[in-house]
C-alpha cells in the first residue's frame, strides 16, 4: 500500500462531517482490494460510512459501478444514510443494522 497522509483535520467526504482523532475512522479502497485495487486510491472515512457501504454494496459492484466518492454519494440507498448520519456528531459510532 503507498504511503499515505492525511489532513490533520479531516473531512468524511461522504458525510461532510469532521474525523476528530479518536473518532472511529477507516480507510475505504475506492476499488475493493480483491478486485484489483491494491495500492489504489483509498479514502478516509468514518467507520459508519465504510460500514454502511460494505453492507449495502458488494465487492464486484463497488469494483465496477462505486468506484469514487460521487459515485458511492450518488447511490440512492447510501445517499439516504449519509444526509442522515450527516446530522449525527462527528463521533456518533452507532450500530448498523
Amino acid at each position: 500500500m503507498p504511503n499515505l497522509t492525511f489532513p490533520s483535520d479531516p473531512i468524511c467526504p461522504l458525510c461532510d462531517r469532521p474525523i476528530p482523532p479518536g473518532v472511529p475512522q477507516s480507510r475505504h479502497h475506492l476499488i475493493p482490494k480483491l478486485r484489483g485495487g491494491k495500492g489504489g486510491p483509498v479514502v478516509l472515512i468514518h467507520q459508519a460510512c465504510h460500514s454502511m457501504i460494505h453492507k449495502t454494496i458488494t465487492e464486484t459492484e463497488l469494483a465496477r459501478h462505486y468506484n469514487t466518492v460521487e459515485a458511492l454519494r450518488g447511490h440512492p440507498e447510501l445517499a439516504k444514510f449519509f444526509r442522515w448520519v450527516a446530522k449525527r456528531p462527528p463521533g456518533w459510532k452507532g450500530k448498523i443494522r
